[in-house]
């Protein structure tokens, strides 16, 4: 084999540089394809998406323009409403209390007049007792009397008793 000189050794060395350098160049122009082809892939499917997606966005942007003035009107009334019935909870509480207080003080004068009334009733009852049960009192006594003497009238002597020391004296023997 021949050898091989500087020149040529730096002549292949240049070849293959140049090689390299073409073989990137056209790895780079393949990418630069695949890469162009992909992005023109992506725009068209985010055209079609914003096609599909614009008439969405319109329609839900037109129904809150015409809901919106609506909720807003309900959130109002709901408020208004909300304020008036605190207002009459109040009042309802206001007059439940002063019911309560009416009825407490019914209440207690009508437990001052059956305790004045039961206690009258007492008294009265004690009385008739005692005026009714005196006299009956005595009456059954006078009674008792009157039959104490005629059960001793209407029995005959008593035989007078053996003692009893005596039995037992006849017992003994």
């Amino acid at each position: 084999m021949q050898s091989l000189n500087h020149e040529t050794i730096e002549l292949i060395l240049i070849a293959v540089t140049a090689a390299a350098v073409l073989l990137q160049a056209l790895v780079l122009l393949a990418m630069y394809v695949a890469l162009r082809k992909t992005s023109r892939s992506v725009l068209e499917q985010i055209e079609d998406f914003r096609s599909s997606v614009t008439p969405l966005i319109d329609n839900a942007r037109g129904l809150l323009e015409r809901v919106g003035p609506k909720v807003e009107g309900t959130a109002a009334d709901i408020a208004d409403v909300t304020h008036r019935l605190r207002v009459q909870a109040a009042e309802v509480e206001a007059s439940a209390a002063d019911i309560l207080e009416r009825v407490r003080e019914q209440t207690s004068r009508i437990d001052e007049m059956f305790s004045g009334m039961l206690n009258a009733v007492d008294r009265a009852g004690d009385y008739v007792a005692d005026t009714l049960t005196r006299p009956m009192r005595q009456v059954a006594g006078v009674l008792a009397s009157i039959k104490a003497i005629v059960e001793s009238l209407r029995t005959p002597i008593p035989e007078p008793r053996e003692t009893s020391t005596s039995r037992d004296r006849e017992t003994f023997i």
